[in-house]
């Protein structure tokens, strides 16, 4: 029976480790016999540990760099990576943390101020004691007088005036057993006609990005504004209860149905239970011979629920909020430096474009060279990597950019790009002018082609997308070719180009075209 090849490949690997250790130990006894007969026999010892050591850190320092790339290669299970968030304040610290580094990055003082503002305004909210419940509800659904009846319920009369609300109000409450104070924020009403209407609209909807438990009242079924109200404020990803007010005004069979019909409309966005029927003012009931009888109202339902909410969900809820604000200012400032990085990129293909319109104009080629000479430019790959944060070599850059110039080609973009430009520039021109003209403008509109696919590329995490490398330089193509895109590069292109070309052709200063131009 013959060994397994496993058996065989350790046997082989313990052989060659023997005849490792017995070479190392000669080595060694052979460097003892060597300092014993130079050294005195004290010297020997202290001699052997400075060799060892030295040899040691020279090859620490070798593997050092090789083993922390290992490690980043391995899932970045290093010192350095971050350690993933215990909990939902944490994952908002991290967020918070990443902001102050964007924060770092944006130029814009404006811009990078209100983002600081809003940072610190988000991080207050880590610490606050605070549940923020803010109201949403129409003129006519009675919401000021359910916070009046809130109000008065839980914490006795309220002295400052309540009537139609054009600003946020806010309120702060104690309720029972609960050890955070409750906001009770009044919102201006929404879905009002005229200008006026729409920005309180606004102004209440930019409050419910920052509460915790979001009610929306409304005196009747939901119509198509109130439906796209609700679906709004669920998609938010908030605690959500849904408040049927005016319950007096209908008979108890009534109430259940509407109740039950309301509630197959909230199905899959909120519970059934978070539905809830509730009276801020019922009628008065008239009373011969004296005052007409005020009804108190009919609040005890929603209050209980509300309780439930928030003793059970509570410390979820501002966690959450919390959480989910942090996100929204991670995603502003990354957005903020995204547009910052595009401008700065859009910069660097601008100056490139003229440096290779510039080329052409002095040295005019054939048009199968104009590839190489201006849309294809490594350097200009490596410049737009490093404002998105990627060092490239000048190799993968070149390979990044030959890959673009051969979709350029592939797609018939040069000589396409050459037509229009050709058809834009149709001047009063000598055939020469015309011609170095038409090879420095179409060179440059090439380059800019060729850079904002580059853009595309690193915008999307070096990706070209699903389409591929060919579907971006198309569209930045169209893009390009468009009339107003094409009209202000060619006004760029005629003061750059087009008259020093004339001003050099005046002093006789255009140099003769080489062999083979005549053929572009």
């Amino acid at each position: 029976m013959k060994p397994p090849a496993r058996l065989w490949l350790w046997l082989g690997i313990g052989l060659l480790l023997v005849v490792a250790i017995t070479a190392v130990l000669q080595a060694v006894n052979a460097l003892i016999w060597q300092l014993s007969y130079l050294l005195p026999s004290w010297l020997v010892g202290p001699t052997l540990l400075l060799l060892f050591g030295g040899g040691a850190l020279v090859l620490a320092q070798v593997m050092w760099p090789w083993l922390q790339a290992s490690r980043r290669r391995g899932g970045g299970n290093g010192p350095s990576a971050v350690a993933a968030p215990g909990n939902r304040q944490e994952a908002a610290q991290q967020n918070l943390a990443a902001i102050d580094q964007l924060l770092e990055r944006i130029r814009d003082d404006v811009q990078r101020e209100a983002l600081r503002q809003e940072r610190q305004r988000v991080a207050a909210e880590l610490e606050r004691g605070d549940l923020v419940v803010v109201v949403f509800g129409t003129g006519s659904a009675g919401k000021t007088s359910l916070i009046r009846a809130l109000l008065k319920d839980v914490v006795g009369e309220v002295g400052a005036a309540m009537g139609s609300t054009d600003a946020c109000q806010r309120y702060r409450l104690r309720l029972s057993n609960l050890p955070r104070g409750l906001q009770l924020v009044d919102t201006p009403g929404i879905l009002e006609a005229g200008s006026g209407g729409q920005e309180r609209e606004q102004r209440a909807r930019s409050q419910a990005a920052q509460a915790d438990l979001l009610l929306l009242v409304v005196d009747g079924d939901l119509r198509n504004a109130e439906q796209e109200v609700f679906d709004a404020l669920a998609r938010l990803g908030k605690r959500l209860l849904l408040v049927l007010n005016k319950c007096d005004l209908r008979g108890q069979e009534e109430e259940r149905r509407l109740l039950a019909l309301v509630r197959r409309r909230c199905q899959g966005r909120i519970a059934p239970e978070d539905v809830v029927a509730a009276s801020a003012a019922p009628q008065s009931v008239p009373m011969p011979g004296g005052r007409p009888l005020q009804p108190p109202a009919e609040i005890d339902a929603l209050l209980r629920r509300i309780a439930q909410v928030l003793h059970s969900d509570g410390e979820e809820l501002i966690a959450d909020n919390i959480l989910l604000q942090s996100r929204r200012l991670s995603d502003a400032g990354r957005q903020l430096l995204g547009e910052q990085r595009q401008g700065d990129a859009e910069a660097v293909v601008d100056r490139y474009s003229w440096i290779s319109a510039g080329v052409l104009a002095a040295t005019p080629l054939p048009v199968v060279d104009l590839l190489g000479a201006a849309a294809v430019n490594a350097q200009m790959v490596v410049e737009i990597g490093r404002i998105y944060g990627i060092s490239l070599s000048r190799a993968s850059a070149q390979d990044l950019a030959v890959s673009v110039g051969r979709t350029l080609a592939s797609l018939g973009v040069i000589k396409g790009g050459l037509s229009v430009i050709g058809s834009a520039l149709s001047l009063n021109l000598p055939a020469l002018l015309l011609t170095r003209a038409v090879q420095a403008v179409g060179a440059g509109w090439l380059t800019r082609v060729a850079g904002r696919s580059f853009i595309t590329y690193f915008q999307q995490d070096q990706d070209w997308g699903d389409g591929g490398i060919q579907e971006v330089v198309q569209r930045q193509y169209d893009l390009n070719r468009r009339d107003s895109a094409l009209q202000a590069f060619l006004s760029a292109a005629f003061s750059r180009v087009v008259e020093p070309l004339q001003r050099q052709q005046k002093q006789g200063q255009l140099p003769p075209r080489p062999p083979g131009a005549e053929r572009g």
